[in-house]
């Protein structure tokens, strides 16, 4: 296991890519501080910021002190574990195709952004952009799965193409926004506008009912089977969830009919709760 402790004292933000432990594994203590940092306009060696202990052959990384201002972390990751034992800055695991990321604390904007494989589990509160696409690309998240145990900010799952997130508590506006495919479930509050421009895909409510746009049609009420299946599949992660909502009823809605008006989005029918 290899340990990374944060010992830097900058307010200013530092991009390391380099931490991912397929980029890491093979490398010794002295190689992986010799890595190239970008501290600003500036590069920098990783070991200016970090103290390097231990051994990466395993891959399994973990991380040490507030990284709130570290940017980058798991990005382009293909394997391995990486731990993280508290805040992590912008991007962590964008572009990510396998392995595991575990955040013990929060995370900032574009949290698992155009991921394609592998698994993020925050502990805390993500940002705004979880599983969204870079502003010129033209899908977010393509695979993979996001559980967030907290809340998180806007846009959740923009322009998302394959994969699965979930929210335990309340997140912004726009959830699903041009949403293609892939599945966002959210157990607390919504904000306004969700599914905005959604063609395809599920977005689920748990929590209490969100004000839909009126390019969405109500069209029945029913008790979904695949959603049982994923609610335990979750519960066996140790995501908590209620017995309601894995043998309630939901009311569903397909939209957004600006768009192609394949999606769906399930609400959590309270009537019988």
């Amino acid at each position: 296991m290899l340990q990374l402790t944060y010992t830097g004292t900058t307010t200013i933000p530092i991009e390391a890519e380099c931490i991912a432990p397929n980029t890491l594994a093979g490398k010794t203590v002295a190689e992986i501080a010799a890595l190239p940092v970008q501290h600003g306009n500036a590069p920098a060696p990783l070991g200016e910021f970090f103290r390097v202990e231990g051994d990466a052959g395993d891959q399994q990384i973990v991380m040490v002190g507030d990284c709130s201002r570290v940017k980058w972390v798991g990005a382009n990751m293909t394997s391995g574990s990486l731990t993280i034992d508290s805040n992590i800055g912008m991007h962590c695991g964008a572009e990510m195709r396998g392995g595991s990321i575990e955040v013990r604390g929060n995370t900032g904007d574009w949290l698992g952004a155009e991921m394609r494989g592998g698994t993020i589990r925050v502990r805390g509160d993500a940002g705004h952009l979880v599983g969204g696409c870079y502003r010129g690309g033209r899908s977010g998240m393509r695979g993979g799965m996001i559980l967030i145990d907290g809340k998180a900010g806007n846009e959740i799952g923009g322009h998302m193409r394959r994969g699965f997130i979930a929210i335990g508590g309340d997140i912004g506006d726009f959830p699903g926004v041009s949403m293609l495919a892939g599945s966002v479930f959210v157990f607390g509050k919504c904000g306004q506008r969700a599914g905005a421009g959604m063609k395809r895909g599920t977005l689920a409510f748990f929590g209490d009912a969100p004000a839909l746009l009126p390019t969405f049609r109500r069209d029945c009420l029913y008790e979904p089977v695949f959603l049982r299946i994923y609610l335990r599949e979750l519960r066996k992660l140790g995501f908590p969830v209620a017995d309601e909502f894995i043998h309630g009823s939901y009311h569903r809605h397909s939209g957004d009919l600006v768009s192609l008006g394949k999606g769906e989005i399930l609400v959590f029918d309270r009537s019988k709760a």
